[in-house]
């Protein structure tokens, strides 16, 4: 049995490869450029692939002998719908580290092909959106029939160039909010608060985050509001968005703003040891009573790497349900509780006028 990553020379693709030889797999690098693949190849001693993402046929013929991939190469929204076409065609599982709504949803949306096929798809397997999506299932756990979600963000140590790059590619679209089961533009009132995270209390803002989409099919709860940390960067590009709207209608302004992005380091190691991640939750019902979380982990990308390699385990033993998943539908909304250094929080009871 083997697994592949592709987008292996990446940022959090070679975080994803180390951690997975440190623990002893040997999955299968794979990428679009092939001197940069044979390099950390050679690093890590694993096999590899140079594939095209836009070959079908040879992206096929790639993933032969693949059981599940690891698609770690964004923006997603670009690149999700060959890998996603290739998997089906060929019986391969596959996970993807997207927190894009519009990608979560086109992903989702192919659970019937994804079961006749018996083929697992599950995006959003990194910290978009596993530890939210849990979180969020755990919430609805404890309060049923809750009809407002709540959830916000605070993570430390810096972008990645892909992190980056994607915030480059959403920017004109950055408040979304599900509101009664349909995504749109966040409403006024709800584009800012104040939440309790566990080192205390934090102006939050607005964003387009994966859970807008993924959370309303694992809980069924129908509004989804999520929010990051201010300062952050989602949430400075947040704020730009209106002045840089024009700037990124022309498509060569927004390619060099994309390759910019792209040249950024990423948090080094030291850095991403020093910061970590906090994600706060609320549910609310129609009485107002609610129930609220919170999960605290180490930092995003070292989160999302832990992630990957433990699902890219799963898929490979085949030890997850066919069809297009969320996390939480998936794994279970415990597989949270598996990760490295996480600790979740979880008020006892409903509390009233919330």
């Amino acid at each position: 049995m083997t697994w592949m990553v592709y987008g292996a020379y990446g940022y959090t693709g070679r975080l994803v490869a180390a951690l997975a030889t440190e623990r002893g797999e040997m999955p299968v690098l794979a990428g679009r450029d092939a001197r940069q693949l044979r390099s950390l190849a050679e690093v890590l001693q694993l096999d590899h692939r140079a594939l095209p993402l836009d070959d079908q046929v040879a992206l096929r013929r790639g993933l032969d002998g693949i059981d599940a991939v690891a698609h770690c190469a964004g923006p997603f929204s670009s690149t999700w719908r060959p890998m996603v076409e290739a998997c089906l065609a060929t019986g391969t599982h596959y996970l993807d580290i997207t927190g894009e709504i519009d990608v979560l949803e086109g992903v989702l949306d192919r659970h019937g092909d994804a079961v006749a096929a018996g083929v697992s798809l599950l995006p959003g397997s990194g910290i978009d959106v596993v530890p939210s999506d849990c979180l969020a299932a755990l919430l609805a756990g404890r309060l049923p029939g809750a009809t407002r979600l709540s959830l916000a963000v605070h993570f430390g140590g810096g972008p990645s160039p892909g992190t980056a790059a994607t915030a480059v590619e959403s920017i004109r679209n950055p408040g979304r909010a599900r509101i009664d089961g349909v995504i749109g533009p966040v409403p006024p009132a709800l584009r800012r608060r104040r939440v309790r995270f566990p080192d205390g209390e934090s102006n939050v803002r607005a964003i387009a985050w994966g859970d807008v989409a993924s959370a309303h099919h694992s809980t069924g709860i129908p509004t989804v509001i999520t929010y990051a940390a201010v300062p952050a960067l989602v949430s400075g590009l947040t704020a730009a968005a209106p002045l840089a709207g024009p700037l990124l209608a022309n498509p060569l302004s927004k390619r060099m703003l994309k390759t910019l992005a792209g040249r950024l380091p990423g948090p080094s190691a030291a850095r991403r040891t020093a910061s970590g991640s906090a994600i706060w939750g609320e549910v609310v019902d129609s009485q107002g009573k609610s129930v609220e979380g919170t999960v605290t982990g180490p930092n995003s990308y070292d989160l999302t790497a832990d992630a990957v390699v433990r699902i890219a385990g799963l898929l490979e033993r085949g030890d997850v349900p066919t069809g297009a998943l969320t996390p939480s539908q998936a794994l279970g909304p415990d597989f949270v509780r598996s990760l490295d250094a996480v600790d979740v929080r979880l008020s006892s009871d409903p509390s009233s006028g919330s």
